[in-house]
């Protein structure tokens, strides 16, 4: 095994029985907080010294057996069992491995899914309300809540841009390789002479920031700009300057919030959204360093990057990425993601194994 995989799992085993002392003891509960902290942290590293623990007895056995060759009766048993002791060794360092990943800290937080209509006009934004409907059923599925922050209509359906909440269990880690450009091929229902049209749509997802945010905003580089909102929402909606644009100088990135009928609800949500896009564009350029090397630029932010092609006509998806492709357009539009993030999730496990053993 690794030299530096070995001194890492040879440290948690250190902790492991440093949180156990902890937590045995009666006062642990005084402060809940701390409580929580650690038994939290016992949790998530008993399983890997667990697993150390077996490997280290399968090393035990194997050395054994080796002992045992020099007994001509005895060879051919230890032969077997020196094999059969290797290959656990094998997949238990693999196990090991990934279970020492680095863990994305954003993988628990909710996110904003932005969707924007990019080159094909009308069938562009008719394209981003199917994404964004997509993307609704498969958060449906996962039990998680929606809240549309914002949205700018077509005239004939489907959104110009429209940026949404997702709130549950696990969002991001199950949606963050969904950033890029999305490809559609299909006759679009405005076609008469049935062409098929391509046409593209941008998605982000930012993951929402705590309250304690490393980003600093300064007020004098913003501006703030109150107005009258317009579209659905009834009569109050259009009566007040509830509506907030938030410009933030030095970027030039705009957010604007209207759908709220309290202008100061409609401030803290342009205001969460802009500190998640200036996190995002912060993490994007220190990323974009390190693209050159991957073969995913998951997560990187660069938005005018295909990541994927929805072929109507051939009732297939494929993600550019990974060389993947379904035949299953129909319950993938319908929110069935789950292959399509598991398969991304896996090809990005890959890489930090492969980077891992470099």
């Amino acid at each position: 095994m690794n030299k530096g995989i070995t001194t890492k799992l040879i440290q948690l085993s250190s902790r492991l029985e440093e949180l156990n002392s902890l937590l045995s003891n009666e006062d642990i509960t005084s402060n809940l907080d701390n409580y929580r902290k650690l038994t939290r942290e016992h949790a998530e590293i008993i399983p890997i010294v667990e697993l150390y623990h077996s490997y280290q007895l399968n090393e035990r056995d194997i050395q054994a057996a080796q002992e045992m060759i020099a007994d001509a009766e005895m060879r051919e048993f230890a032969d077997a069992e020196i094999r059969s002791g290797k290959e656990k060794l094998t997949k238990i360092e693999l196990e090991l491995q990934k279970l020492l990943l680095p863990k994305d800290p954003n993988d628990e937080h909710n996110i904003y899914l932005e969707i924007r209509a990019g080159t094909g006009g009308d069938e562009s934004a008719l394209f981003a309300g199917d994404l964004f409907r997509m993307y609704t059923r498969f958060a449906e599925r996962q039990h998680w809540q929606i809240e549309i922050i914002s949205q700018s209509l077509s005239e004939i359906g489907g959104y110009k841009e429209i940026i949404a909440k997702i709130s549950g269990e696990g969002a991001y880690s199950k949606l963050k390789f969904e950033s890029g450009g999305h490809r559609v091929q299909r006759v679009p229902s405005t076609e008469t002479q049935g062409r098929i049209h391509t046409s593209a749509c941008t998605v982000a997802v930012l993951p929402e920031t705590n309250e304690i945010s490393d980003i600093v905003l300064d007020p004098s580089e913003l501006r703030i700009d109150t107005y009258r909102a317009s579209g659905a929402g009834g009569q109050h909606i259009n009566k007040t300057d509830s509506a907030v644009r938030i410009t933030h100088i030095p970027t030039g990135i705009v957010v604007e919030c209207q759908d709220g009928r309290s202008q100061h609800k409609n401030k803290a949500q342009a205001m969460s959204v802009l500190i998640a896009r200036i996190r995002d564009k912060h993490i994007s350029e220190q990323q974009a360093k390190q693209a050159a090397t991957r073969k995913l630029l998951i997560g990187s932010g660069d938005r005018s990057e295909r990541i994927r092609t929805y072929n109507f006509p051939q009732g297939r998806i494929s993600d550019h990425r990974i060389n993947l492709t379904l035949y299953k357009i129909d319950q993938i539009m319908d929110g069935d993601l789950s292959e399509l993030c598991s398969k991304l999730a896996l090809e990005h496990q890959a890489e930090q194994l492969a980077a891992m053993g470099k």
